[in-house]
């Protein structure tokens, strides 16, 4: 699963800065464990939010942390390296 640039379009005036990009969820053995969600941010780059659930935590327990970029290609090579690492750990990825 790739979000390559070609995948993301640029703000456009009809696009307000914070629409969401992309989002996955990751979920092991059933049970989320990870969600990625990408927005533009006001100066044309790209926010990714991870939100990383501890095995035999609850959701309430997620840690949160946003990860900005310059540009979405960066955003992209971030996002499909941490959603193929997921993989290797017997992760199912959703959109």
């Amino acid at each position: 699963m790739s979000l390559s640039p070609g995948t993301l379009r640029a703000p456009g005036p009809d696009d307000p800065a914070g629409e969401t990009l992309f989002s996955h969820e990751a979920r092991r053995n059933g049970t989320v464990v990870a969600t990625l969600r990408g927005s533009w941010r006001p100066d044309g780059g790209v926010i990714v939010e991870a939100n990383v659930i501890p095995i035999g935590h609850t959701p309430d327990d997620a840690i949160a942390r946003p990860f900005a970029f310059a540009t979405a290609e960066q955003a992209s090579r971030f996002v499909d390296e941490a959603l193929l690492a997921l993989e290797y750990l017997d992760c199912d990825i959703t959109e």
